[in-house]
């Protein structure tokens, strides 16, 4: 996500499809970001990456972005003063001043990882080097910076590609007819989409483009909660059970707390404001608000390149790590979502409730017809996934601003000045104006709307509140996943600081 954010910064947005005829050029031209490589990587990955997945997709993009900027963070430990690669161990090198080596490397890292990931598009990634005057076809595997990014993006694509995830299909055994990341671990739900067996557990919803064609949601990824960490070497942390979805009796009534809980969300539905209707949307877009707050943080705190490079690995490694334990956390429980617990317990009784896109609160919707505001993800309820992002990477960007960049902790935990025109006007995401909302387009909001927070914790508080308020998660779930989030955030933190000042074996 925080590696997506960077195409706001590209030296290519900059200097249109600028070809260095001497390659110390890579300096970074005047009035391009010092970060002009990652931003040229993800120029071009973004619009591939989302033609495959969606934004929403987390554990897809959460993968592909740490293992980028993982291969970022190899590449240029050799340059650094004791900075040691996670995956290769590359000695140290000398420079020649600026950052000519690391933007280099970067690069060469960045194809070959991409390669691994997405080699339908290995055509695009030969012409990601060429637009910037870089041979692709040097496969050099010397002390050069070609041959530095080649060989630390190498060790990532050995060290991740079948580190449980099924990146490449192949966790079954079959040399045919492979389905990249596919379950392999014999995920079943309880329920159908068609048929309620059991109120207490996930039950996929049934979607559609209006097209006449409909199709059934799926686990995305349960494996995901075996795979590899980075940060820690097994999971540990075991969300509490999550008692009032639960409570349902033994001839299937639905208890007290079960309703209470499913009430909260219609209340809380019936009663939504613009600006919260708002910040649902935007934090449901993990690329613009998690990835773009890094990024802000980096351009107004003056992080160069190695910093940037280092913090942006952080928070990713930071959700990441955070994913799996979530992950498997999601598997154990395999929580019913609000909209199943509204429709089992109202069935064909009328609701005084959000009506859907443009139609606001009505009093006459069928509890089984109910739907939140945001569509429900593709897995189960319990913990809140994006409340324990949001913590993980306010977590993370706190302690490395503080405690490597050497800021003040007031200062590290400052996002005030994240406002509206800080970055450019073409990534803006703060400044929402009238009829701007993606889900009620033309009517949300009234007025012009302002975004913004005071201190990460802000922004982290009502990513989490924002769930409830999407009408996809109960409360409970919400400091469920935040108490999952902020451990692993400090420990990815002290895992990362542990590599760049060299104190690993």
């Amino acid at each position: 996500m925080q590696l997506l954010a960077v195409r706001v910064l590209s030296c290519l947005a900059v200097f249109p499809l600028l070809f260095f005829t001497n390659a110390h050029a890579f300096n970074c031209p005047p009035g391009a970001p010092n970060i002009c490589a990652p931003a040229t990587v993800i120029e071009f990955t973004v619009p591939r990456l989302l033609s495959v997945v969606a934004p929403g997709d987390a554990p897809i993009i959460l993968r592909t972005t740490t293992l980028i900027t993982n291969s970022w963070f190899d590449a240029i430990a050799p340059y650094s003063e004791n900075a040691v690669g996670v995956h290769s161990n590359l000695g140290r090198l000398p420079t020649l001043g600026g950052d000519f080596e690391r933007n280099v490397a970067v690069m060469y890292a960045s194809r070959v990882v991409l390669n691994s990931l997405m080699p339908q598009f290995s055509g695009d990634w030969d012409a990601m080097l060429v637009a910037v005057g870089l041979d692709p076809t040097n496969e050099a595997t010397d002390d050069s910076p070609a041959g530095v990014g080649n060989r630390a993006g190498a060790a990532v694509v050995a060290a991740r590609e079948s580190d449980g995830m099924n990146q490449l299909g192949d966790e079954e055994g079959s040399p045919y007819f492979r389905r990249p990341y596919s379950d392999y671990t014999g995920y079943a739900p309880i329920n159908s989409a068609e048929k309620l067996k059991n109120p207490r557990r996930w039950q996929p919803d049934t979607l559609s483009a209006g097209n006449g064609i409909f199709v059934s949601q799926q686990f995305v990824t349960p494996q995901f909660g075996n795979t590899k960490p980075f940060s820690y070497s097994k999971v540990r942390l075991r969300a509490p059970k999550p008692r009032k979805s639960f409570a349902v009796s033994r001839k299937g009534g639905a208890r007290r707390p079960y309703k209470a809980q499913a009430n909260e969300v219609l209340e809380v539905q019936a009663n939504l404001t613009d600006r919260e209707k708002l910040i649902s949307e935007f934090f449901d877009d993990k690329i613009g608000s998690l990835g773009f707050s890094t990024v802000a943080a980096s351009l107004y705190h003056g992080l160069s390149l190695e910093q940037f490079v280092q913090l942006d690995y952080l928070v990713n490694v930071a959700a990441f790590d955070t994913g799996i334990t979530i992950w498997q956390n999601k598997r154990r429980y395999d929580s019913v979502r609000p909209f199943t617990a509204i429709g089992f317990i109202y069935g064909d009784d009328e609701l005084t409730a959000w009506g859907g896109p443009g139609q606001g609160v009505v009093d006459d919707v069928k509890g089984n017809q109910w739907r939140p505001y945001l569509q429900s993800a593709n897995h189960p309820e319990y913990p809140s996934a994006s409340a324990s992002f949001c913590r993980a990477h306010a977590t993370s960007n706190k302690l490395y601003l503080e405690n490597v960049a050497g800021l003040s902790a007031e200062d590290a935990n400052d996002l005030g000045f994240w406002v509206p025109n800080f970055l450019p006007p073409q990534f803006e995401v703060l400044d929402k104006q009238p009829g701007s909302s993606v889900i009620e387009p033309g009517v949300v909001p009234a007025e012009a709307t302002i975004l913004g927070w005071s201190t990460w914790d802000d922004f982290s508080d009502e990513c989490g509140i924002s769930r409830l308020w999407a009408g996809v998660h109960f409360f409970d779930s919400i400091p469920a996943g935040q108490d999952i989030g902020d451990p692993i955030g400090a420990g990815a933190y002290e895992w990362v600081r542990a590599h760049i000042e060299g104190r690993v074996n």
